[in-house]
C-alpha cells in the first residue's frame, strides 16, 4: 500500500514553451489535489502577478468620454478602449506620463506614443486612432503598475486635472491561464492526478515566471499561517509607543518567514550581491533594516530598493520605519 507521506508530486515539467506561452505539467498529486492546486494557481497567476497598464487619459479639448474630436475617425470612448488594449512594462513603481502629438493625416499606433525611459511598449502594432483631417492630435496618458483589476471609479477618487479621464484598468500581465487534470498511475494506484497548466502572457513576464511567482506566492502564504498563536503571546501587554507596536509586530512575524534567505526572494542577481555583502542573507535581517541603511549600501540605489519593497510586499512585510 502506497505511504501519502512518502508520496510528493514531482517539479513543474516543460511541455511547451515559448515567449508569451506555455505548457507544464505537476505528476503525482494525491487523488483531488490536481483539482485544489490548479484552481489555486489560477486564482493567485491572474489576480497576484504585477503589471503595468493605462490609468488617466487627458485630451485637450474633451472633457468627457462621450465626446466627438474634429478630423479624428474615432469617437473618444473608441479611443479610449484601443488605449486599454496597449501593453506596457515599467521598470519602476512611479507613476509615468506618456505623451502623444502627431499631424495628420495618419493612423496612430502605440508605437507612435512618446515613452520615457523607464516605459516599453509590448504591442506597437496596436491602433489607437485615426486623423483623417490635417490637424494636431495630442493627448496625455498616464501609466501605472498595480495588482488585478481596477475600476475607473477608484482612479477618479485620486486629485488629477480638470478634463483627465480615468480608465479601468487591467494590470495583469496574464492573457490566459487554463488547466486540465487527469488521473494517472502511482505505484499500484490509477487514482493520482496529474494537472497540466497553460499560461499566455502579454510579454512582461514569461509563463515560466508567471507559474513560479505564482507557486511561491502559494507557499509563503500557507508558511505564515502554519501554527497557532501562543496565549502568552495574546496575553503580552500593549507596547507604550507607536513606534515599539510595530517593530513587535515585525518581531512576532511568523519566524519560518524571517528565515527566509534572501536567495528564494527571486530578486536581481545584483541586489542579492549588495545585501550579501553587507552580510544580510535572511528576510528577518531585512526588515530589521531602514530604507536609508539600505541605500547606504553599495551598489543598490533607487532601483534595488524598489525591487527589496515588492519582495517584502509578497511576504506581507516592509523595512523598519524608524
Amino acid at each position: 500500500m502506497l505511504d501519502y507521506h512518502i508520496a510528493l508530486p514531482s517539479k513543474p515539467r516543460i511541455v511547451s514553451e515559448g515567449e508569451t506561452s506555455g505548457a507544464y505539467e505537476i505528476d503525482g498529486l494525491y487523488p483531488g489535489y490536481g483539482y485544489t492546486l490548479g484552481n489555486s494557481l489560477r486564482r493567485i497567476i491572474l489576480s497576484s502577478l504585477p503589471g503595468a497598464a493605462i490609468t488617466h487619459v487627458k485630451i485637450p479639448g474633451v472633457s468627457h468620454e462621450f465626446s466627438t474630436i474634429e478630423g479624428v475617425r474615432e469617437d473618444v470612448v473608441t479611443i479610449l478602449l484601443n488605449l486599454r488594449r496597449v501593453r506596457l512594462e515599467l521598470s519602476t513603481d512611479e507613476a509615468q506620463t506618456i505623451t502623444v502629438d502627431v499631424k495628420g493625416p495618419k493612423s496612430i499606433t502605440a508605437a507612435d506614443l512618446k515613452l520615457p525611459g523607464q516605459v516599453r511598449v509590448l504591442n506597437p502594432e496596436q491602433h489607437i486612432a485615426e486623423v483623417t483631417g490635417k490637424v494636431n492630435f495630442e493627448m496625455e496618458i498616464r501609466a501605472e503598475r498595480g495588482l488585478g483589476y481596477v475600476p475607473k471609479e477608484a482612479h477618479q477618487k485620486e486629485r488629477v486635472d480638470i478634463g483627465t479621464i480615468a480608465l479601468d484598468a487591467i494590470f495583469s500581465p496574464i492573457r490566459r491561464v487554463n488547466y486540465e487534470v487527469e488521473n494517472m498511475r502511482v505505484g499500484d494506484r490509477t487514482d493520482f492526478n496529474r494537472l497540466r497548466i497553460v499560461i499566455e502572457t502579454d510579454g512582461s513576464v514569461t509563463p515560466r515566471e508567471a507559474l513560479e511567482t505564482s507557486i511561491e506566492t502559494m507557499i509563503h502564504q500557507l508558511r505564515a499561517i502554519v501554527g497557532f498563536k501562543k496565549e502568552d503571546e495574546e496575553r503580552e501587554a500593549p507596547p507604550e509607543s507607536e513606534s515599539e507596536e510595530r517593530h513587535d509586530d515585525r518581531t512576532h512575524a511568523d519566524a519560518e518567514v524571517l528565515k527566509v534567505r534572501i536567495s528564494e526572494l527571486k530578486m536581481p542577481p545584483r541586489v542579492e550581491a549588495a545585501l550579501d555583502n553587507a552580510s544580510i542573507r535572511t528576510v528577518g535581517g531585512l526588515v530589521r533594516k531602514r530604507e536609508e541603511d539600505l541605500l547606504a549600501i553599495e551598489g543598490l540605489g533607487q532601483k534595488g530598493m524598489q525591487d527589496i519593497k515588492r519582495a517584502l510586499s509578497n511576504l506581507g512585510l516592509t523595512l523598519r520605519s524608524q
